[in-house]
């Protein structure tokens, strides 16, 4: 996907201007005035035409003054020192609006223009832009103009640089119909086109082939076709391009053979296309520095050229899906490797020790594969010095953590996530200094957890949750956790053991500390109350007792299931899902859900199964147009499901098992279409099975209708739960 800034465009407009500017003697220097030669008025009264025909809101043009004789010292103009003629307009980001005044005409000797960032064409470009027949950098990227673009740039000759892509998310601004006049550009090095739809310029790659001094290429989102519009077996390969981006296309790998014989190639950037089948076996394209082919449908595995590139500083081969094998031992040969990104995949075996040696290496991501085994062995020093980031999560590794996962310098993210490691977290963890989040969630962590933790200052994310720690957690645990945000430890066997006054150092976002103990009685955590940030909150299966305090009631995400709550249930505007199953709740619920407060409300999870709930369904459930979970399962609500649940139109899972619900199945309820699980067993209904249930509810699978008093037998229910 295209990036928000580009170094390397960034670097090839400053070596272009260097040198551009470079070539003659600018008119004027700092602390001297005077010029061998002034603009022609001709010149100058074109510029001032030019003003004219603008808004200058921010007045970026205030040095553009009429009583100004020569124009070669207003803001963005430069002249040649010895002719006085305007040589270049650097008019970049000064929020202008309005139109390409004509009159620039007069400026017949201009070699630059720069208008990028600001809205000086009027919406269209026009086809008079290739009568500036002199100009070598002309940049009009980020002017929201729209339309074709005029055949006519392709008079431009003397052009290096030409930049016409758009910062912005529509591929309808500009739109090329053929790119036969790019031909004519034989002196052109850069050429930006992201954004600029191309789909029916099926010639493109003829084209770019043809440009004999083309360096660098952006043709990133411009809807290029998926078919290939050359035969790879016999293309005259460009030989100058060193860069080429076409990333977020919709082109197919019968493209990719005659891109993989580029000889000079440093950069390639193929993500976020439609490419299949094997990444090819045979490449001349040795010198990459950057390759990105992520988020395709690349099939094979990593082919034996890859190491071969011995000066490859970014692999991303993340989310192919089906890129399969091992990391060879020979990546020991890509010395300069500093970014190595191959997520989402179907590679296996052990990942090679030798990675652990890549002195340069700063990012690794090995995530969503199948490796297996123990990682690094004896990691260098150097590595340990350069890794900021490491991402192993959801693979099948195993083993103990050595020491040694104290000694990073830098690092920054450490998950390790969905595996199979074991033994105890690393005391020695606590010094990794630079570390922002640590995952260490669903392993088979034993024994208690480190009090170094707490010395991890610059800790904003901590995932333990679903291992087999045990032990008690004290306020020395959280010390120094000034910058903690998200703290996720469920599934454990931990206690907390703190002071009813504790003051923690960090305001937390999240908090899911499920299963934990927090002591025989106990409440809801005093000292949560001084956490003003927060919006998610499990604290299920904890042990907590008593009604819940107001200031709970306004957290958006709000999880106290299998506790030994009671008291009256409110919920808020704010409020996403809730969740208090299996407590000692009783009542009615009419008093919030019908609640004249709200029009209507966006809780999207309401689960109060296993309470002592009682009175009738009310009938407001319109207000409440977001659910996609309601569970009322195993209470004592009587009455008959009412006709305002057909409008939960996003419902998914409803269960209203083991109530004394009565009266028909309200027909309303075919609208909810959305529905996957539908659990109405257990309960007092009567009349028959509605055959919308087999017909209407077209995503239903589990279906469930026991022990009531419903009359016949519909045989597409039966099957209701085979149908996924």
């Amino acid at each position: 996907m295209m990036s928000a800034s580009n170094p390397t465009h960034a670097t090839t407009f400053s070596i272009f201007l260097f040198f551009f500017i470079s070539s003659f003697q600018l008119s004027y220097s700092v602390g001297n005035t005077t010029t061998l030669f002034l603009c022609p008025d001709i010149e100058r009264e074109s510029l001032l035409n030019f003003k004219q025909s603008l808004k200058d809101p921010e007045n970026q043009l205030s040095s553009w003054d009429g009583e100004v004789i020569n124009c070669c010292k207003w803001k963005g103009v430069i002249c040649n020192n010895f002719t006085g003629h305007v040589h270049l307009l650097h008019l970049p980001d000064m929020n202008l609006d309005g139109k390409l005044n004509p009159s620039l005409l007069n400026l017949k000797y201009l070699r630059y223009l720069d208008l990028s960032g600001n809205d000086l064409l009027g919406g269209t470009m026009p086809s008079f832009i290739g009568s500036f027949t002199k100009l070598e950098y002309l940049n009009l990227s980020g002017t929201g103009v729209h339309g074709k673009v005029p055949h006519t740039i392709g008079n431009l000759s003397n052009l290096h640089t030409l930049d016409l892509g758009f910062a912005g998310d529509s591929q309808d601004y500009l739109v090329v119909d053929s790119l036969e006049w790019l031909s004519g550009l034989s002196q052109l090095e850069y050429l930006n086109m992201n954004l600029v739809n191309q789909s029916r310029a099926n010639n493109w790659a003829h084209v770019i082939n043809s440009l004999p001094s083309l360096v660098e290429l952006h043709f990133e989102s411009c809807s290029l076709d998926l078919i290939a519009p050359l035969a790879p077996d016999y293309i005259n390969v460009t030989t100058s391009l060193n860069h080429l981006y076409l990333s977020d296309n919709s082109l197919s790998s019968i493209t990719t053979r005659w891109i993989f014989q580029i000889t000079n190639l440093l950069s390639l950037d193929l993500s976020y296309n439609s490419f299949y089948g094997p990444i090819p076996t045979i490449s001349n394209a040795t010198k990459l520095h950057h390759i990105d082919l992520s988020v395709n449908n690349f099939n094979s595995s990593i082919p034996d050229w890859f190491y071969l590139c011995k000066d490859l500083e970014y692999v991303d081969l993340g989310n192919n899906n089906l890129l399969s094998g091992t990391i060879s031992n020979s990546i020991a040969n890509l010395t300069s490797l500093n970014t190595l990104d191959v997520w989402g995949n179907k590679f296996s075996g052990k990942i090679p020790k030798e990675i652990a040696n890549l002195c340069k290496i700063q990012r690794l991501d090995l995530s969503k594969n199948n490796f297996q085994g123990e990682i690094f062995g004896n990691m260098s020093e150097c590595f340990l010095k350069a890794l900021e980031f490491l991402y192993l999560e959801d693979n099948q590794l195993s083993g103990h953590l050595t020491n040694q996962f104290g000694e990073f310098k830098s690092l920054r993210i450490l998950d390790l996530g969905r595996n199979s490691f074991s033994g105890a977290i690393p005391f020695s963890i606590g010094k990794l200094s630079s570390l922002e989040k640590l995952l260490l969630n669903d392993n088979k962590f034993t024994g208690t957890l480190p009090e170094s933790l707490g010395q991890i200052f610059n800790l904003q994310m901590l995932f333990i949750n679903d291992n087999l720690l045990e032990g008690i957690v004290t306020e020395t645990h959280f010390a120094n956790l000034t910058k903690l945000e998200y703290l996720g430890a469920s599934g454990n066997h931990l206690t907390l053991n703190v002071s009813p006054n504790w003051n923690p150092p960090y305001q937390l976002t999240s908090l899911k500390i499920a299963s934990w103990n927090l002591g025989e009685g106990s409440y809801i955590l005093s000292w949560l109350a001084k956490q003003k940030k927060i919006e998610y909150l499990d604290l299920s299966n904890t042990g907590i007792s008593g009604s819940i305090p107001s200031w709970v009631w306004k957290i958006p995400y709000l999880k106290l299931s299998g506790n030994h709550l009671y008291g009256k249930i409110q919920i808020a505007d704010t409020m996403m899902e809730l969740d208090l199953s299996n407590n000692s709740f009783s009542g009615g619920i009419s008093h919030f859900l019908c609640d004249p407060t709200y029009q209507t409300h966006g809780l999207q999870s309401l689960n109060l199964g296993g309470n002592q709930l009682s009175g009738e369904l009310p009938d407001c459930w319109t207000k409440w147009p977001y659910l996609r979970n309601l569970n009322l399962g195993n209470n004592n609500m009587s009455g008959s499901i009412p006709n305002s649940i057909g409008f939960l139109g996003d419902l998914a899972y409803l269960n209203l098992y083991g109530n004394r619900l009565s009266g028909e199945i309200p027909s309303l309820m075919h609208n909810c279409t959305q529905l996957v699980l539908m659990n109405l067993g257990d309960n007092d209904l009567d009349g028959g099975i509605p055959t919308w249930v087999g017909t209407d509810l077209v995503q239903l699978t589990y279906l469930i209708l026991r022990s009531n008093k419903l009359s016949g037998l519909y045989r597409e229910c039966i099957s209701c739960h085979q149908r996924k």
